[in-house]
């Protein structure tokens, strides 16, 4: 025996579709987007070697290992926790920062972040003001 639903029972409902974009406008449709800015050039170690060497009269080979041996330098001075000062350019320091806790940005849960060292650089004010 079949039975067919009573006339006051619901009829399931369908999903609603959610409303399609508004139409773009003819004149939105020709405009271009606004370009991006253009990033700055990078400099390396090699470009900077180079400079030196046709400013200095030595070779390329020269002067890209005395910048090489001067990035060495630095290194080890701020591993061992020293302050470097540069006439002109700045102070590069060691910092230490602090256990804390933050979020996982994915999940949202709390996690602790460990200790950990940066280095700062401390403009100096001929560098600041040159730029």
């Amino acid at each position: 025996m079949a039975t067919t639903p009573s006339p006051k029972a619901k009829k399931p409902t369908k999903a609603t579709k959610p409303a399609a974009p508004a139409p773009m406008s003819a004149k939105a449709k020709t405009e271009a987007p606004p370009p991006k800015p253009a990033a700055a050039p990078t400099l390396t170690l090699k470009h900077l070697a180079v400079e030196m060497a046709e400013a200095h009269d030595m070779s390329k080979k020269q002067a890209d290992s005395l910048l090489g041996d001067v990035v060495d330098r630095i290194v080890s001075h701020l591993k061992k926790g020293e302050r470097i000062r540069m006439a002109g350019l700045g102070i590069l320091e060691v910092k230490k920062r602090a256990a804390r806790m933050g979020r996982n940005p994915g999940t949202g849960e709390p996690m602790e972040i460990k200790a950990s060292k940066k280095v700062a650089f401390r403009p100096a004010k001929e560098l600041k003001e040159a730029i």
